[in-house]
This record gives structure tokens, C-alpha cells and sequence, in this order.
């Protein structure tokens, strides 16, 4: 531990390496995105064996959402992330060789599968080490910059990896991702600590942590002794009244998310008539709108807890008001402009990165003691949507030929999130273990 009598700042440098993992997390991602249209004409891949490719890595990253939670608690942020980085990337480097295996098909199924199953852990990771190196005055900004990855990603990075599939191959694609990922989760593991094991801390920098209600004793020896938990605790705080509100909420969210990563492009090309130019240019507009909310909406509220708000006005204002006005998507039913439909899904998306600050509640809230495992059963219910959203939009535009009751049914979700945060959630109170059979209330957390 570093002796200076000025106060450091190592939890910056450890924000940084959370948002680099983070965008290149979405990165590996959207690889199968950008290479879908070359890769499944040489590899003779019809809509259905596609529809089946993408579903491999959604199932698979719900499933393991728990067991990571786990893996987290019991081993900690740093080792489990950096590990599952390198698993992850070596598994999408293989993606750029699929037509090498007898089967190609169920090769590239397997792979993006154990790439889901490898990415579990990933933002889970990044909430636990929120908290750990965080008081809770600047954690909403910190989640902000772990949680824009995917906008960075939709918004920057597809045409990059668009532009490598025109100069090489898709194959390329694949590997330069993979390969930016191991290289990438080597330095992660090299540099990343916990705060108590950092040489470059201070004990300023760990009171500071600590007194503004961060935990920076987060997944040590002496802590992981004082309490064992129960899955009847485990039970209790699933069936909370605030949990389920935050879960409902973050489904909401993630179905937003998922419209855009999934059907704009082809909403913009379909129901617009925009050219596959013009749709990769215009769908980069609300990602960056995406990103700009999601840093603004972090930091209004961190800004709101430190003139003094209560932690439940300071998180629920963000993201009530980011869900209300996530609803004006439903605007682009009523206008055949393209300038006015770009701005309608570029305020939406906007108002969607606003509100997101789902994971710092959970991270306000839950118990010390299994931050791991409650993110990852938050992460099991926001990434429900995942997998429903792109489905309920299909059979929604089969039925009726149509895109209009989809963006009806994406502006819906706003609406739902609103009444689940002002009518569910109540007020946001830290969560503690209290008996082997329960989960109390904490009558002492700070700022509430």
C-alpha cells in the first residue's frame, strides 16, 4: 500500500479497465452481427440456421448468469473476469475458422454457445468491483461508463469491423476480436487488484471508499468468514418487494436494448427504406445519443446524492424520467420523415441510457455478502428480454407485416418500468443476511 498524505485516485485507473473490458465484452458480440450477411451466403446458412446461431449465445449467457454469481463470490472479480476474458476471446477467435470442422453449423452453434457461457460473469464482475472500489456518491457514474460499452460498440466499432469483412474477410473479423480480448484479458489480469491488495492505494483512497459506503473488504478472507449463506436467504431476497421491482425494471430496460441490437437495422431498411449504406451510417446516430444519456444520467445522479438527496430520489429520478420519455418511440409510427424517425429512436435510446443505472441499484442495494450471485440473478431477469424481445418483434411483424405494433410494443416497456420503479420498488435500502432462513432490511444504510 502506497504512503503519501495526499488522497489517490488507483480507483480511476481501475474504471478504465472495467469500461475497456466491458467494450470489448460487446465487441466479441456483435461479431456474428456484422459477419451474418457474408458468412451465411459462402457458408450457405439460411435465416433459420442463423435465427438458431444468435439464440446459441443468449440461452447460454441466462443460464450461467447464477453459477457465475457464484464462481464470483467464491473467487473474486478480478481472477474470474480475466479468466473468462481470455475463454471468451479464444472461443470468438475460433469463430473466424468454423468452416474448418465437419459439421459447420453445429460448430459455429457450440462455440457462440460456450461464448455466452464464458461472458456470464462479465457485468456481474464489473457491478461487485463497482462497489468495491467506489463510495456511493460516484458510483452512478462509474456504472454509467461500464454500462455505455454497448453503445461504444453499436455505434463505433460495427463499422469497424464492417470495413475489416470489405478489406479481408469475415473471417477477420473473428480472429482480430478474439485476439483483442486475449491480449486484453493478459493486461487485465496483470494489472487489477482488489483495493485492499493494490500497491499504488493509499489508506486516504480506502477511507474515502469505505466511509462513503463502498466496500472495499469486499471478497476478503476475514469477510468471506463472518458469514455463510443460505439458499433460504438466497430465496428471501428474490421474493423482496424492491428486488422484484428492480428485476421487472431491468427487463424493461434490456428490452429497449435489445430492439436496437437486434431489429433497427433492419427496421430502417424494411419499414424506411433506407440503403444497407445508409442504415449502418443512421444506425450509429442513437448509440451515440445512447452513450451521451447513459454518462449524463450517472452523473445527474451522483450529483443529486452529493447535494444531499436521498439514495432512493437520487437512482429513481434517472430512471423514471429516461423510461417516460424512452415512450416517444412510439412517435416514429406516425411519420414517414426520416430525419424525425432518426431523431425520435435517437431521443428514445437517448432517454434509454438515461435511466439505465438499474445495475448501480443493484449494487446500492443487495447484500455484501453475495453481490456476486445477486447480480447474476439480475442479469437472469434483464436477459429474459433478451431472448423474448427479438422473438415477440418476429411474430409480431409475421403476423401483421408491419413494424408499428412492435415499436408499440418496445415503447410499452417504458411504461411498465415506470410503474414497476414508482409502485414496486418503494424505497432503496441496502439489503442485509440476516438469520439462515431470511433477508432483512438494513436500518443503517447510508444515504437512504
Amino acid at each position: 500500500m502506497k504512503k503519501t498524505d495526499k488522497k489517490t485516485n488507483v480507483r480511476y485507473l481501475m474504471l478504465v479497465f472495467m469500461g475497456v473490458a466491458m467494450l470489448v465484452n460487446f465487441i466479441d458480440r456483435a461479431t456474428l452481427s456484422v459477419a451474418a450477411p457474408v458468412m451465411s451466403k459462402e457458408l450457405n446458412f439460411n435465416a433459420a440456421d442463423m435465427g438458431w446461431a444468435f439464440s446459441a449465445f443468449g440461452w447460454a449467457y441466462m443460464i450461467f448468469q447464477i453459477p457465475g454469481g457464484i464462481l464470483l463470490d467464491k473467487f473474486g472479480s478480478r481472477l474470474v473476469y480475466g479468466l473468462a476474458m481470455i475463454v471468451w476471446s479464444v472461443f470468438t477467435f475460433l469463430q473466424g475458422g468454423v468452416y474448418l470442422f465437419p459439421s459447420v453449423f453445429v460448430a459455429l452453434f457450440i462455440l457462440r454457445f460456450l461464448m455466452g457461457m464464458a461472458e456470464a460473469p462479465a457485468t456481474p464482475a464489473s457491478s461487485r468491483l463497482s462497489v468495491q472500489w467506489f463510495p456511493d456518491r460516484e458510483r452512478g457514474f462509474a456504472t454509467s461508463i461500464y454500462q455505455t460499452a454497448p453503445y461504444v460498440a453499436l455505434g463505433v466499432f460495427t463499422p469497424v469491423l464492417s470495413w475489416v469483412i470489405s478489406i479481408y474477410s469475415w473471417h477477420y473479423v473473428f480472429y482480430s476480436a478474439g485476439l483483442l480480448g486475449i491480449v486484453f484479458g493478459a493486461f487485465w489480469l496483470m494489472f487489477v487488484r482488489d483495493p485492499l491488495k493494490h500497491k499504488s492505494i493509499n489508506t486516504q483512497e480506502l477511507d474515502y471508499i469505505r466511509h462513503g459506503g463502498g466496500i472495499p473488504e469486499l471478497g476478503s478472507a476475514e469477510r468471506k468468514s463472518q458469514q455463510k449463506v443460505s439458499w433460504r436467504q438466497v430465496k428471501s431476497m428474490c421474493s423482496n418487494r424492491m428486488m422484484i421491482g428492480v428485476y421487472i425494471g431491468q427487463f424493461c430496460l434490456t428490452s429497449i436494448t435489445w430492439f436496437f441490437f437486434t431489429w433497427f437495422p433492419t427496421y430502417l431498411y424494411q419499414e424506411k427504406g433506407l440503403s444497407i449504406i445508409k442504415v449502418g451510417l443512421v444506425a450509429a446516430i442513437p448509440a451515440i445519443a445512447g452513450f451521451v444519456g447513459g454518462i449524463i444520467g450517472g452523473m445527474l445522479s451522483d450529483y443529486l446524492l452529493r447535494k444531499g438527496y436521498s439514495l432512493t430520489f437520487s437512482r429513481k429520478l434517472p430512471i423514471v424520467s429516461g423510461m417516460l420519455l424512452s415512450c416517444s418511440i412510439i412517435v416514429a409510427n406516425y411519420t414517414q420523415s426520416i430525419p424525425v424517425v432518426i431523431f425520435v429512436m435517437s431521443l428514445a435510446f437517448f432517454a434509454k441510457g438515461f435511466s439505465n443505472l438499474g445495475w448501480c441499484v443493484l449494487s446500492d442495494t443487495s447484500p455484501k455478502e453475495v453481490l456476486g450471485l445477486a447480480g447474476g440473478i439480475f442479469n437472469t431477469f434483464g436477459n429474459v428480454a433478451g431472448i423474448l424481445t427479438p422473438l415477440v418483434i418476429g411474430f409480431i411483424i409475421q403476423a401483421t407485416g408491419s413494424f408499428d405494433w412492435a415499436i408499440i410494443y418496445v415503447g410499452s416497456m417504458g411504461i411498465v418500468g415506470v410503474i414497476s420503479y414508482l409502485f414496486i420498488v418503494g424505497k432503496l435500502q441496502r439489503m442485509t443476511l440476516g438469520p439462515a432462513s431470511e433477508v432483512s432490511v438494513s436500518k443503517t444504510a447510508v444515504h437512504n
